[in-house]
């Protein structure tokens, strides 16, 4: 947690729907750019992990609209990183997160917004507003600090705790083939011990999922900061609890997500599996 002075509600309020207002913006101009077809722009962490034109453009969008309306808050994006500010307040945004879905066609891809203060670490940050958008659809969840999650208008709420056994667990897989052998390794001890499990391809709308009722838990490592920075908020403010392994916090090493009881079954599962051990 930071030590600075936190929005009020008020202000935070207000950085809940700028978020939205951004969110939903980019998200038009993502739809549309679809449907004009898709440019690859280059590659990032492996040949399988693309980033396409658009991811370049939405993000150069989002960081315009910031410095039109919060010139002096800090900046951290998936393609441009990390740029300063003065204010103890950092946007941490995502332009397209399911970049693979945006590419096949595939209407499950989100731009991700996130305020948050103290520094993007999710160790000692605290999450001030976020939103994210299904950018195929124009669905949007919203969350704010004390304020709740809201999507269509309606205030969410995770699901009741249900035994492993009967909870509908989503989950990633990350793009280097050594981690991609050791999730299926950890997913295969599994697949026993719950109702079933879901790989939509976008880490931010699993968490809106898990907020929404759709999913009863969610884990995934190799997720980026980016990835679950307005997410995790969504599904706090909904009353569930997101987690890394260990006492850590949600990181590239394992983010879990949903009401605490199901989570704490989870993480017991994920933890003697070794789901997050050196590759």
């Amino acid at each position: 947690m930071t030590n600075l002075a936190l929005p009020d509600a008020d202000a935070t309020r207000e950085l809940m729907e700028l978020a939205a207002t951004m969110a939903t913006d980019v998200g038009e101009r993502v739809r549309a750019a679809r449907h004009e077809g898709v440019a690859v722009a280059g590659l990032k962490s492996t040949a399988t992990d693309v980033v396409t034109q658009a991811d370049l453009i939405a993000e150069q969008r989002l960081r315009s609209l910031i410095a039109e309306h919060r010139p002096h808050d800090a900046v951290l994006g998936e393609e441009g990183g990390a740029t300063g500010g003065t204010s103890g307040l950092t946007w941490v945004l995502d332009p397209i997160d399911g970049t693979v879905n945006y590419l096949y066609g595939l209407p499950v891809y989100a731009v991700s917004v996130a305020v948050v203060a103290g520094g993007p670490d999710p160790a000692t940050w605290t999450q001030v507003a976020g939103a994210v958008v299904n950018a195929a659809d124009g669905r949007l969840w919203t969350a704010g600090r004390g304020l709740g999650a809201w999507h269509a208008g309606q205030r969410l709420r995770v699901n009741e705790p249900q035994p492993l056994a009967q909870s509908l667990v989503g989950t990633g897989f990350g793009y280097a083939a050594e981690l991609r052998r050791h999730q299926a390794r950890v997913l295969a001890g599994l697949l026993d011990k719950v109702r079933d499990v879901r790989r939509a391809g976008s880490c931010a709308l699993d968490l809106c999922s898990v907020a929404s009722g759709q999913l009863d838990a969610y884990f995934e490592r190799g997720t980026n900061v980016w990835d679950f920075a307005a997410g995790s908020l969504v599904v706090r403010e909904a009353g569930g609890v997101v987690t890394g392994l260990r006492g850590a916090a949600e990181g590239p090493a394992m983010a879990v997500a949903g009401p605490a009881e199901t989570v704490a079954e989870l993480v017991a599962y994920l933890t003697a599996a070794e789901a997050d051990a050196p590759l």
